[in-house]
């Protein structure tokens, strides 16, 4: 298994005298232009609505705004490439118009990824972790950015079909290591690499659970960890509320301050405002004499 204890991650370059800075947790704010995100489906189509949404988590303390047109809900089908991009480019752009903060594309596609890079995007989100679209690797040694590798299990109309484990952490901590080789053998610099263990992509409670509890061991790889499980559907599991995922804030803050105690980088979260008041908070605790 790859070993990193000797690559640095506290800072990822984006290019352009940018950076992420890893010294403190990073909040990745979400913005789903999709019409069935299983949060927030259809709230954000309107391009008005989403730059007020994206302002505004910039306001409140977003250090990456992660820009998504096809949903990755479970169940849900993909989308053409077309409508895709023009759900989510345009979007790129008039961010761009306004601020230099960095921006995430979280697709699978390769040329929706050139295209959201030629309009002014940082980073890739790939949730297949480049085995959908062979052409996703080539872009990536071309342009030279950042990639987040995401674990899951099938894909999304299929991962939560009866997802199953001898033991989930070593399972993922393997795919990582065969998804790093693979990059690596392509010239990817390691430096380059995000890793997101996946909750909710192909888990079960007590996987998500699990990986929560283990987070630390990714660390392992020396790529920065980002994690998300805001709003998601085992927070209602756990809880037995029948209340909205809108709703599922203060059991989105705890696995995000969780996350961050065991090592997580970065929090993709849908709540920015809210988490960045309690990420203030922890970190102040954490930092008293």
């Amino acid at each position: 298994m790859l070993n990193g204890t000797d690559i640095k991650t506290d800072k990822l370059h984006l290019g352009n005298d940018r950076f992420l800075d890893f010294s403190r947790p990073n909040i990745m704010g979400v913005l789903n232009i999709t019409p069935d995100s299983f949060s927030d489906g259809g709230r954000y189509l309107d391009p008005d609505r989403a730059l007020f949404k994206v302002r505004d988590m910039i306001d409140n303390g977003a250090d990456i705004i992660d820009i998504g047109g096809e949903s990755s809900r479970p169940g849900s089908d993909p989308v053409e490439l077309k409508t895709e991009i023009q759900r989510v480019v345009p979007m790129i752009r008039d961010i761009r118009s306004f601020s230099q903060i960095p921006i995430s594309v979280d697709t699978m596609k390769a040329e929706v990824a050139r295209q959201a890079l030629d309009a002014g995007a940082d980073i890739i989100n790939d949730i297949s972790a480049l085995r959908h679209d062979p052409k996703m690797i080539d872009l990536i040694c071309d342009r030279n950015v950042p990639i987040v590798l995401m674990h899951m299990l099938g894909t999304p109309k299929t991962m939560q079909q009866s997802p199953s484990y001898r033991d989930c952490v070593h399972e993922i901590m393997q795919f990582f290591s065969e998804r790093l080789h693979f990059c690596l053998n392509y010239g990817v610099s390691k430096e380059r690499i995000i890793i997101d263990p996946g909750i909710g992509f192909g888990k079960r409670l007590v996987d998500n659970l699990v990986i929560f509890k283990h987070l630390g061991q990714f660390k392992t790889f020396g790529c920065p960890i980002m994690v998300g499980a805001s709003r998601k559907s085992f927070i209602k599991t756990i809880t037995g509320s029948d209340a909205l995922p809108e709703d599922r804030i203060g059991g989105s803050l705890a696995a995000a301050i969780v996350g961050i105690q065991n090592g997580a980088d970065i929090i993709r979260v849908h709540d920015v405002a809210e988490t960045s008041e309690a990420l203030k908070v922890y970190l102040s605790i954490k930092e008293a004499n």
